[in-house]
């Protein structure tokens, strides 16, 4: 009978169901970091900083740390995110230049396909064509015409060779068949300062980051990226309909992680996500600013990304656009 007792404990000791690696893997059990490739004040940055705190409560996180690391266009944040420990601690906000980077540069340290993983589309947007108000343009045509007029004398400001900011104005210098000179800025903030400064004559704008100079009047709406117009901007035509045909080019603002991130960090990190930008204080928030909240699930970001990358690839050489190295 002992022998039998025992034996039965034994088979209902080893039958306990063994704890999973992800229930024993606290995540986060040390500060969660953002990288965030892009300047202090850009719109990239403005988002991640709102939804931080939510962010921080719904991980349960000790901390949601924003990490700003600039240059390149953001190619430099965006190797440190894929060279970081694939541990869910790190992660990664980025913009749709992240879908530019590799058909612009032939040498990027990082695979974008296969050195992330998408975890959630953030937002998406149009951004805003801008001009400083001592310009003596009112409309869209009025900028192409006075372009065609002065090629190479208008000057925009950019954000670095693979920013949003650039790949969006040389689409739209592509098709209105325009020349407009660049000068360069290590970031959408400062190009806005720049703008608002008159140090450049026009550039493209983020709603959450232009709001404030739109407001005050020291910059000068011309009209929005997307095909339809803007709910929070209905007097703002489109560029579709004020003069380039076809022209729809909405922004959009993902999360990554590096490769390697087990499913189960991903989709907890996903969930959070997700219940942040279905607030409604969070999308009332954002909606009067004219950006959607769009969450997404890992699996459709990662084809919306994917396809993004081999859009754009294709698109820069259709443009002509020179392929450069970043050493």
């Amino acid at each position: 009978m002992l022998r039998i007792v025992t034996a039965l404990l034994f088979t209902s000791i080893v039958s306990l169901p063994v704890p999973s690696a992800a229930a024993q893997y606290p995540i986060p059990n040390k500060p969660v970091r953002i990288i965030v490739p892009f300047s202090p004040g850009g719109g990239t940055d403005i988002l991640t900083r709102m939804i931080q705190p939510k962010l921080e409560k719904e991980l349960g996180a000790a901390a949601v740390v924003i990490d700003n690391r600039t240059g390149a266009g953001g190619t430099i944040g965006v190797s440190l995110a894929a060279e970081a420990e694939p541990d869910g601690h790190t992660l990664l906000v980025t913009s749709a230049s992240f879908s530019f980077q590799p058909g612009l540069y032939k040498d990027l340290p990082y695979d974008a396909v296969k050195d992330f993983r998408p975890i959630s589309m953030l937002i998406t947007q149009p951004l805003i064509l801008g001009v400083h108000t001592s310009m003596p343009v009112k409309t869209l045509k009025d900028l192409l015409a006075l372009a065609r007029n002065r090629p190479g004398e208008i000057y925009y400001g950019n954000a670095g060779v693979g920013s949003n900011l650039y790949m969006t104005t040389e689409l739209f210098k592509y098709m209105a068949r325009i020349n407009m000179k660049a000068v360069q800025y290590r970031g959408g903030g400062p190009v806005l300062i720049a703008l608002a400064g008159g140090e450049v004559h026009a550039a493209f704008m983020g709603m959450l980051s232009s709001k404030h100079l739109r407001e005050s009047g020291k910059v000068r709406a011309l009209a929005v990226t997307t095909k339809e117009r803007s709910p929070a901007l209905p007097d703002v035509p489109s560029i579709h309909e004020a003069g380039v045909p076809g022209y729809d080019k909405p922004a959009w603002t993902g999360m990554l992680a590096p490769a390697g991130v087990r499913d189960d960090i991903i989709n907890k990190v996903y969930a959070a996500v997700a219940k942040v930008l279905k607030d409604p204080t969070t999308v009332v928030r954002l909606a009067a600013d004219g950006v959607i909240a769009t969450a997404t699930s890992p699996k459709e970001f990662t084809r919306f990304v994917h396809a993004e990358i081999r859009e754009w690839t294709d698109m820069s050489r259709k443009m002509k656009l020179p392929v450069l190295k970043l050493k």
